[in-house]
């Protein structure tokens, strides 16, 4: 459809039946209005007269496995129903360009930036240029084209903005030149590749292939280049809950050695053994070192190995749970989960700022809140600043949202539901 045509099919209620889906009956309206006013946007950039289509992809929320998966471990993650959003249309240019709301158009020559810069600037035109070199790598059709972007998933906010954007480019790429054809898990490893080759940040792959596969995933990266990846079925909006995530605020400046040193001090412990990852290490054999560990890689990436071993085995029973329906033992492994990370895995907090700790005092709001109740929170993404994560019962929701909003400010709060899909052509 050209964008007249496309806007007045969104208005008329075509796409209503798909937005109640992805979305929820209740967002459809507000949703409706989203979309055309991106296409709006997009028109006014790149013209009327285009063969325009809508993408969206998901923003993803970790359940379980905090900082497991660089060192090959397993998580369990959900996209949830804050997306990035597309109008885009192909050209014959060779040219991309995407134009996303707030910042300015990233305009990428695919036949003239196929290679790495040499020094990574951490530009998005890079994961652009990244995803179309691992999409040639792999043996599939690019080609150029123009896309507005809007998107609610906050940059810092822990639901992996980066991720839902190099997806993005990854699913117009797979309906414009490869007719659909490209498998959301490839997209997801696709993704990786661009971060880690062109982005320059050395990410695991749990981010994207929460935001592009959809729904409740499972996933095992003892094999990275083959994850093995488990639907799980579970309803947990349906089960009497919301999953909120709570925004402290908090500074990510000057952050990215703390976060580095997470699985730079895992590997470390590992090469002491002799291997690449922890995955690949017999815990005890591990627990055995620790005499001489505690001399070449001190305490701390000690406490981060083992962090990382009763982790994977919270994730293997917090899987059989959900599948056996036992949200109890779910939740059991939630606290769990936070406590080990802020005890043992210690990314609750900077070391270099120690007056701010927005995570300690939302966990600790968060406790006082549910308690008395069947309900779990923890620390939600990297960890160091950004989000907490907590299961509130339907019924608490708004006194939840009311008690967090007052005391970090007005919408730190975001009460979301697990949507069904991850990366979708509308």
């Amino acid at each position: 459809m050209n964008t007249t045509q496309l806007k007045t099919a969104i208005l008329n209620g075509k796409f209503d039946e798909r937005f109640a889906y992805i979305y929820g009956e209740g967002a459809v309206e507000a949703q409706k209005a989203r979309y055309a006013a991106a296409v709006d946007a997009f028109a006014e950039l790149y013209g009327t007269n285009r063969d325009a289509a809508l993408y969206s992809v998901a923003g993803r929320s970790e359940l379980s496995g905090n900082h497991t998966d660089h060192n090959h471990g397993c998580v369990i993650a959900a996209s949830i129903d804050l997306d990035i959003i597309a109008v885009a249309a192909p050209n014959s240019e060779n040219v991309i360009r995407v134009k996303s709301e707030g910042f300015d158009e990233d305009v990428v020559d695919i036949n003239t930036f196929t290679e790495p810069r040499k020094n990574p600037e951490g530009h998005s035109d890079e994961l652009i240029a990244g995803m179309v070199a691992g999409f040639r790598k792999d043996g599939y059709a690019v080609g150029g084209f123009d896309a507005y972007t809007t998107s609610n998933v906050l940059k810092g906010s822990g639901i992996s903005s980066s991720a839902a954007f190099e997806d993005m480019i990854g699913n117009i790429l797979s309906h414009i030149y490869n007719d659909g054809k490209v498998d959301n898990v490839e997209i997801a490893k696709l993704a990786q590749y661009a971060e880690n080759k062109f982005f320059g940040k050395p990410c695991g792959l749990m981010d994207q292939v929460a935001c592009a596969v959809g729904g409740i995933v499972a996933i095992d990266f003892k094999d990275p280049s083959a994850p093995v990846i488990e639907k799980v079925d579970f309803d947990i909006s349906g089960a009497g809950y919301n999953l909120c995530i709570v925004n402290t605020g908090g500074n990510h400046a000057d952050l990215t050695d703390d976060y580095a040193s997470v699985p730079a001090e895992m590997k470390a412990v590992a090469a002491a053994m002799g291997k690449a990852v922890l995955r690949d290490c017999d815990e005890q054999a591990v627990i055995d070192a620790i005499p001489s560990l505690r001399e070449t890689v001190g305490d701390r990436a000690i406490l981060r190995a083992l962090h990382f071993y009763a982790e994977n085995r919270r994730v293997a029973a917090q899987k059989s749970a959900l599948l056996a329906g036992n949200i109890d033992a779910f939740f059991d492994g939630v606290i769990a989960s936070g406590r080990s990370s802020f005890c043992y895995l210690q990314n609750v907090y900077t070391c270099k700022n120690l007056s701010e700790q927005g995570l300690s005092l939302a966990l600790c709001l968060a406790e006082k809140e549910l308690a008395g109740k069947k309900a779990a929170w923890r620390v939600h993404g990297g960890g160091f600043a950004g989000t907490i994560q907590a299961f509130v019962p339907t019924a608490d929701v708004e006194n939840f949202r009311v008690a967090m909003d007052a005391a970090l400010g007005v919408g730190r709060c975001m009460v979301l539901r697990i949507r069904p899909v991850g990366a979708v052509k509308i």
